[in-house]
């Protein structure tokens, strides 16, 4: 979803069911001709709908190729107001409202939309309470993002911000340590994420910002003894996040 004056579109029943149960302003709903209603997914969307008061079109299959470019829809979407991204204080309110210490995720320049939509969607289940990425040089909000993390942008707050490193700043004033990921540094399996702590997943090829790299405190590193030592950004975030829940809810 672009954050800019006009609509964009939401696809796929798993997203439109996550879509019409949360906040997000939602304009218009297209149904392909000759869907079965009758389905679980189709009724849901259905019954949402109906109790937003939202239009229902139901239009030929062209039509859904058209808006969603092509990618698979599965008979629904819905068109929607821009993303609304969040603030820094508003995750740092998400954490206040769990009671727990601030655990968030810095992109440093993602470039593949599927990246960060299975990012947020992990975030999601680990229990990340805000998304921060850059205005420039990055993906944004998209409907393959939204696509791609099943609904889970509706839970996770994402914060675009415009300088990466004035936002670390900030989050350092605020208590917040830094960690980001490198070839050189601490085994990230001996990482303590019970504090307030953010992560730094670089971008998929140059990995963390020289400039950036300066302001982390500390460097965490995943150990592989494949031929090929890197990882694609959404597993590498995967596991850090998921380190951080670990720290949080041992066994």
């Amino acid at each position: 979803m672009k954050n800019s004056d006009q609509s964009d579109f939401i696809i796929g029943r798993h997203p439109v069911v996550s879509a019409l149960r949360g906040k997000q302003e939602i304009n218009k709903v297209f149904l392909q001709n000759g869907i079965k209603k009758d389905e679980k997914s189709i009724s849901e969307i259905i019954k949402l709908a109906k109790q937003k008061r939202l239009v229902i079109s139901v239009v030929p299959k062209q039509k859904l190729d058209l808006l969603s470019d092509n990618q698979n829809h599965q008979g629904v979407v819905l068109s929607v107001s821009p993303y609304n991204y969040a603030s820094l204080e508003d995750i740092f309110e998400n954490a206040k409202k769990r009671e727990e210490a601030p655990f968030f995720l810095i992109l440093d320049n993602i470039e593949d939309p599927h990246n960060l939509g299975s990012i947020i969607r992990t975030a999601d289940a680990s229990g990340v309470n805000g998304v921060i990425i850059p205005k420039h040089r990055a993906v944004g909000i998209t409907s393959t993002v939204a696509k791609t993390s099943a609904g889970a942008i509706e839970r996770v707050p994402v914060v675009r911000v415009t300088n990466l490193i004035n936002t670390v700043k900030y989050l350092k004033e605020n208590g917040v340590w830094i960690f980001g990921t490198d070839m050189n540094g601490t085994d990230y399996r001996k990482w303590d994420g019970k504090g307030a702590s953010a992560i730094v997943i670089g971008n998929e090829g140059k990995g963390i910002s020289p400039l950036l790299k300066k302001n982390v405190d500390q460097m965490l590193t995943i150990p592989m003894v494949g031929e090929l030592q890197s990882l694609n950004a959404s597993v590498a975030a995967s596991l850090l996040m998921y380190q951080g829940y670990s720290s949080r809810h041992p066994l």
